[in-house]
């Protein structure tokens, strides 16, 4: 029972150790990260099972270019981070300072999690699970705000470069 204990509390050690180390690193990306490596893994998974319900043969081919889709998914948010530190640096030479952090790798993070719930949702109606009604309204309804969310910030910034 001590030994059972003893191994519980290394695991929490090393599960905290984890988060502690990726919340230093992501920062404010810490959350929206999870979610979204999260969704891909899970996305990819149902993906494997539904294709057997499809009934579609699952090859090595199919199965790495859903993986480089995932990397490539990875890629939009370093790319996204990149332009946050870009423009940051660019506001911050004119003397605007924004009142937060990522805004572009955040909106990419959260646009991408919507659409790999949506594919979630497909796979496992796919498989044969009833879907609530309001699950895949309810999560398009978020990407959409997301989608305009990010049109406001676009015209704000190129209001900006006019003045």
């Amino acid at each position: 029972m001590k030994k059972n204990m003893e191994q519980a509390n290394y695991l929490k050690a090393i599960v905290i150790g984890i988060g502690s180390f990726l919340t230093s690193i992501l920062g404010v990306l810490a959350i929206p990260t999870v979610l979204m490596v999260a969704s891909n893994v899970t996305d990819y998974i149902t993906g494997l099972i539904a294709s057997k319900f499809r009934e579609q043969d699952i090859n090595s081919y199919r199965s790495m270019r859903g993986i480089f889709k995932k990397v490539g998914m990875w890629l939009l948010v370093i790319v996204g981070a990149i332009l946050d530190v870009l423009l940051e640096y660019s506001l911050a030479n004119l003397g605007i300072q924004i009142p937060f952090s990522f805004p572009v790798a955040s909106i990419v993070e959260v646009w991408i999690t919507c659409n790999e719930i949506i594919s979630n949702l497909e796979n496992i109606q796919d498989i044969g699970v009833n879907i609530p009604g309001f699950l895949k309204p309810l999560v398009k309804n978020i990407r959409s705000q997301v989608e305009h969310q990010a049109d406001i910030l676009q015209e704000d910034q190129e209001n900006r470069e006019e003045e």
